[in-house]
């Protein structure tokens, strides 16, 4: 889930006044906090930001704490992609836990790709797949964490290596772009293929023609 930080300007006793902020923390221990805050009498102002530096009002994030326990919340999606070089095919495989309602729920879900050019490209077209089924869930204004064992794909989208191959820059840019339109934090994490066995074996089964699509409680 995002995190908020709350800054206040503070009226001291002798009239001086400051500027004070937290730092990023839970939604709700920053209400909790600024109710405290406001007990001293001496807040003459709150603000609210959350990790991308978007303004919020105390009422607003009230609101939002309540409408995230109804939408899906703490999301980690897992994806993979196989590719085939004698027949330029690939398979994608994604997985994504997460939480509404007080429940657990995954998605698993696989495809098959014709006509791609290299491993690496099916790895992003399964990261992008998994972005997709994010925005069918309505997924907004949350940290989102994403874990797959291509460092290429993580790295690149980090930020800590470049990209030089037009395919691949292709595919960065509508990633982020979807990022961006759903004021999605990422958080990437790179793991071992052994880490990402559920996401890996979907996208062996699409390479096989076998096609997945499910959707389960994990509380049942």
């Amino acid at each position: 889930m995002m995190k908020y930080r709350v800054e206040w300007l503070y009226k001291a006793k002798n009239g001086k006044e400051a500027t004070l902020q937290t730092e990023f923390l839970e939604m709700e221990m920053i209400l909790d906090l600024s109710a405290d805050f406001e007990k001293t009498g001496r807040v003459k102002e709150l603000r609210f930001y959350d990790e991308n530096e978007t303004a919020w009002t105390k009422k607003e994030l009230e609101k939002l704490i309540t409408q995230i326990e109804a939408e899906p919340h703490d999301i980690v999606l897992y994806f993979d992609g196989g590719f085939d070089i004698a027949t330029k095919t690939a398979g994608i495989g994604i997985s994504i836990y997460y939480k509404q309602n007080g429940k657990t729920y995954r998605i698993r879900r696989n495809m098959r790709i014709d006509e791609l050019e290299d491993n690496n490209e099916a790895e992003y077209a399964a990261l992008l797949n998994g972005i997709q089924i994010l925005e069918e869930l309505h997924v907004q204004h949350q940290s989102v964490i994403f874990r797959g064992d291509s460092q290429v794909v993580l790295k690149q989208l980090s930020g800590e290596w470049p990209c030089y191959e037009q395919n691949l820059n292709r595919y960065l840019d509508r990633i982020e772009e979807k990022i961006k339109k759903l004021s999605v934090r990422p958080q990437y994490e790179p793991i071992s293929r052994k880490g990402n066995k559920e996401a890996h074996q979907l996208a062996t089964q699409a390479l096989e023609g076998t096609t997945i699509d499910s959707q389960k409680g994990l509380d049942e």
